[in-house]
């Protein structure tokens, strides 16, 4: 049995990577149709080796459709995700609209499945935040090993999490360097992003954190156990794609560093590459196009008793959106054929 699918949003750097996996995964789809808004309507887009023409998502008919994978925007999902709801087709959103909502599951396949559960109270699912999909699948393990206390972690987050305005943004600004007579001001960021890092995504709560570090915290809580204590700092750097996390564990029961790596090693998701040498870790160029989440620089903090610090580095497009919500269709699609 297949499954009819739309991607709305197919025209963005998440859509098309939604596409790519589908095909890459041999998702069990009979029919797939791309989704645009009507500046892009007409456009083409791949899909595995086929070729899509974009449909008008306005104007979209999505009865009889199963499972939908919107990366559309927050005001986009909140007007048309109901409408696909309503009309019987499971919504798997990657914006931060229902993030927070009760009645919709916020699901990373390795952390929480068992939440998919949930979806038929909306007939909606959350796509959680790229800085928090990859920390939480790090995390998972050592949590239900030791029990995490408190979580402080620093990102270095990509300009690709700004969509195609903040890749094009670091480029232009850094052929300009190279070109005395040309200036590429800031426009999607705050500051200049090319040799540069920005300490600010999202804007400013009254609290002094941004809302991209708010998330985090309660994504964190709501998804892996809201018991655990989590502050983050979220950085943008120069870099076009992989988001980066220094992360800072405290758990409850001692952990050795040693026993930790060998958990990593054998958790689903995570590829651990640790190695005390110039080069045995891994930086976000390397992850690009991949699946997994790296783990490295695994490591005790001699400053508390129970305490960790842990590298973590994933291409953000993939396990931060499209690869996430991918595999949140393919565990819909498992729990359809049992219910059927």
């Amino acid at each position: 049995m297949g499954y009819r699918v739309v991607v709305a949003g197919a025209t963005g750097n998440v859509g098309r990577e939604m596409l790519n996996i589908l095909a890459e995964r041999q998702f069990p789809a009979d029919e797939v149709v791309a989704l645009a808004s009507r500046k892009s309507l007409g456009s083409e887009v791949s899909y595995g080796d086929r070729t899509l023409k974009t449909k008008d998502l306005a104007t979209f008919d999505f009865t009889g459709w199963d499972i939908a994978l919107f990366a559309i925007g927050s005001e986009a999902a909140k007007e048309y995700g109901p409408k696909a709801a309503k009309a019987g087709c499971v919504v798997i959103d990657n914006s931060s609209l229902y993030r927070y909502d009760r009645d919709v599951p916020l699901i990373v396949p390795e952390v929480n499945p068992e939440a998919i559960e949930g979806y038929a109270k909306r007939n909606i699912i959350a796509n959680p935040n790229c800085s928090t999909a990859q920390m939480v699948v790090a995390l998972k393990p050592l949590h239900d090993r030791a029990r995490i206390k408190r979580v402080v972690v620093s990102t270095y987050q990509s300009v690709s999490g700004a969509g195609k305005a903040g890749i094009d943004e670091l480029w232009d600004q850094t052929k300009a360097i190279y070109n005395p007579t040309s200036h590429v001001g800031p426009s999607k960021f705050t500051k200049q992003i090319a040799f540069n890092v920005i300490p600010h995504i999202d804007v400013f709560l009254d609290s002094g954190e941004t809302k991209e570090e708010w998330k985090m915290v309660a994504e964190t809580k709501k998804i892996l156990d809201t018991k655990i204590k989590v502050t983050a700092t979220c950085v943008r750097v120069p870099v076009f794609v992989g988001h980066s996390e220094a992360i800072n564990i405290e758990t409850e029961e001692f952990l050795d560093e040693d026993e930790a790596r060998d958990i990593l090693r054998v958790s689903p998701g995570i590829l651990v590459v640790d190695k005390r040498e110039d080069g045995g870790y891994v930086t976000p160029i390397e992850c690009v196009g991949d699946f997994a989440t790296f783990v490295s620089r695994i490591r005790q903090d001699s400053t508390i008793d129970n305490g960790l610090n842990i590298w973590v580095v994933s291409d953000n497009l993939r396990k931060g959106a499209a690869l996430n919500a991918v595999q949140i269709a393919e565990l819909l699609g498992n729990r359809m054929l049992k219910k059927g």
